[in-house]
């Protein structure tokens, strides 16, 4: 639910900036509604009136996000929380609840795809691009870690064998943690092949 407080003040300049103050944020984040302009009454005080205005916070792509997000899971009948974390360019999807393997999917792919659709509403909405990130149950993490340990017991093999190895078709960032782990190895070379969504890596020899 969208953010709002009322404030009264002897002049609706500074009922802004208490409602302001109380939202911390500046002006330009929120939209404002005179509801009234007050009066200073005769000889400035027999009968005055305060202002009063109502202040509420803009809805952001991150807040729009998080609303595409709860309408989502709703439907899938997955109770979660969300958590959503803001530092610099970057959105943080944190989905917490029982049973949410279902919002996995095959090898993250669901995961993907409402990371991808959140992108594309909180870029619409914003002026600068921001980075955003879904997860849940730490699977990025733990998906991280089994691909670089793949890497480098896949690139042993092909140093052994001296065959390249065409791994399964994978999303752009997954490519990008194989390709990372290996791009020092001195005796291994990647590359992809492919169009997407079946775009995948070959590990070979130098």
């Amino acid at each position: 639910m969208v953010k709002s407080v009322e404030k009264s003040a002897k002049t609706v300049q500074e009922a802004i900036l208490l409602a302001l103050d109380e939202l911390n944020v500046d002006e330009s984040r929120v939209d404002i509604e005179v509801l009234d302009e007050g009066n200073k009454g005769l000889l400035g005080f027999i009968g005055s009136k305060n202002a009063k205005v109502r202040v509420t916070l803009k809805e952001t792509g991150s807040i729009k996000a998080k609303k595409f997000l709860e309408d989502v899971l709703n439907k899938m009948n997955v109770d979660a929380e969300i958590n959503v974390e803001e530092e610099n360019d970057t959105v943080l999807y944190q989905i917490k609840g029982k049973d949410i393997g279902i919002i996995i999917g095959r090898r993250g792919e669901t995961l993907d795809a409402l990371q991808y659709l959140s992108s594309l509403i909180v870029n619409k909405a914003e002026n600068t691009y921001k980075r955003v990130i879904i997860d849940t149950e730490n699977y990025r993490q733990k998906r991280e870690e089994t691909l670089e340990k793949l890497a480098k017991k896949l690139a042993d093999r092909v140093s052994r064998t001296k065959k390249s190895i065409t791994l399964e078709p994978m999303n752009p960032y997954e490519r990008r943690i194989i390709h990372s782990t290996l791009q020092n190895n001195k005796y291994i070379r990647t590359y992809s092949i492919g169009d997407e969504p079946n775009r995948k890596v070959v590990i070979t020899t130098k």
